[in-house]
């Protein structure tokens, strides 16, 4: 604060006053009437200047306290802990052997799920039955393919073929009439061996498409070579010899070589197929639809060798649908091969999911002033994040200076990382600072000056 001071005439003068002062008692005659006068007259004016001085320094200061810059108001922050989601449990099949391939989610999964994701039970090499017609089908295929919604040449079929009805009806075999002199399309001879899984269905095609048995046998062998699948046998187109036997590695190999066959897909895809002279023929995989499934073979010679190899197609929120390869060996029974694939597929599914991140207003910080003016920093906007299982959740916030501490105004952001994915919202000021009062600013010079 600014003080005034005063010169040392001033005071000569105000001194000399005085000592005149004492010169005349109270009570005598001033002997100088003007002189009186013009002592009167300075002491005034003394006063005057003492009282401007004084006005003058009070002025300043409050126009200093009412103008000058305060600090800006102090943030106290935490970052929120971010959600830690539990992890998936999957439903792996707890009898026979498994194997399961997941396309599209690597970066979810892991480099590799692609190929093989989960396996149960030791990958060792045992009967596929039925599944055996699936590569009878693709063999043929290679030497007489077809195009989608192509029926193909005409199968006209002879005695020998008629006879493998009784031939198979004996062994137990799934069979299907085939009369002597009947006829129907290639393609119908496919369906028909694939979805009610007719053996002698598939014995008469390979045979029409080979010229005998022995010549099949060379081209499934070169075949299975060529695609390097190395770990199967095949000594009979239909699977009712226990010879013909696969590992799981390989089925799931066979089972992509089928699904990339638009015409198999189509057959292994349909609850039932119509053929003209046999009628409506249910498909032995009951499973169709159900958790995505969508193909393709089942086996089985007897209890506990109940198989399914199979695909599916599992929507999964924001990844969209995966592509789900996989093969189950030795099954009880139909029903518990049923129901192990489902409750893995579910369970698949299931570990994919949304985790909520931040709500709305969320309170994440508070800014506070020395004249108790104060303001809440908020999440702008609720959040989640697409992940999977237990993927690790992290989170950073980042606070800035808004243009004005007011309500609305934007001072940072929330962003979360959780494997390929992300989320964020803006960090916001919910309320206003209010400036303090002139009272405040005047009894407060020590909290005054320049932003620091």
């Amino acid at each position: 604060m600014t003080t005034h001071h005063q010169t040392p005439d001033e005071l000569s003068e105000f001194a000399e006053l005085l000592r005149h002062e004492e010169e005349f008692p109270v009570g005598r005659e001033p002997v100088d009437r003007d002189r009186r006068r013009r002592r009167r007259r300075r002491g005034l004016l003394i006063t005057a200047i003492v009282l401007a001085l004084t006005l003058a320094a009070s002025g300043g200061y409050v126009g200093w306290a009412l103008s000058a810059p305060l600090s800006a108001p102090v943030l106290s922050s935490q970052t929120p802990a971010a959600p830690i989601p539990f992890a998936a449990t999957i439903a792996v099949p707890v009898e026979g052997i498994s194997a399961v391939s997941v396309a599209g989610a690597d970066e979810y999964l892991g480099a590799g799920a692609s190929d093989v994701w989960m396996t149960s039970g030791t990958d060792e090499t045992r009967p596929i039955a039925s599944i055996s017609k699936l590569i009878t089908a693709l063999v043929v295929l290679d030497a007489e393919p077809l195009a989608p919604g192509e029926a193909g040449p005409t199968i006209t079929f002879d005695k020998a073929d008629h006879d493998l009805y009784d031939e198979y009806y004996v062994l137990g075999a799934t069979i299907a009439a085939m009369p002597t002199g009947s006829s129907m399309s290639q393609y119908d001879a496919l369906a028909t061996m694939l979805v009610p899984s007719a053996s002698n269905y598939a014995e008469a095609v390979a045979t029409w498409a080979f010229g005998s048995q022995g010549a099949f046998l060379s081209a499934a062998r070169a075949w299975l070579a060529a695609h390097g699948l190395t770990n199967t046998t095949i000594v009979e187109p239909t699977g009712i010899n226990a010879r013909n036997t696969s590992t799981l590695g390989d089925l799931l190999a066979i089972a992509k070589l089928a699904a990339a066959n638009p015409v198999l897909v189509q057959i292994l895809g349909s609850p039932s197929v119509s053929v003209p002279g046999l009628g409506v023929l249910p498909n032995t995989n009951n499973l169709l639809g159900i958790e995505g499934v969508t193909g393709l073979k089942t086996g089985n010679l007897g209890e506990g060798t109940y198989s399914l190899l199979y695909t599916a197609t599992l929507p999964v929120g924001a990844a969209g649908s995966l592509s789900v390869t996989g093969v189950m060996l030795g099954g009880s029974s139909r029903q518990s091969v049923n129901s192990s694939v489902a409750a893995l597929l579910s369970s698949i599914r299931q570990g994919f999911r949304t985790v909520p991140l931040a709500e709305a207003g969320q309170v994440v910080g508070t800014y506070s002033t020395p004249w108790g003016s104060s303001a809440r920093l908020v999440v702008s906007d609720r959040a989640s994040v697409f992940t999977w299982s237990d993927t690790p959740i992290t989170v950073n916030m980042d606070t800035t200076t808004p243009a004005a501490y007011e309500d609305g105004q934007v001072a940072g952001s929330l962003t979360w990382s959780a494997g390929p994915d992300a989320a964020a919202s803006d960090l916001e000021i919910e309320g206003s600072i209010e400036p303090p009062t002139r009272w405040w600013r005047l009894t407060h010079p020590a909290e005054l000056g320049a932003p620091e």
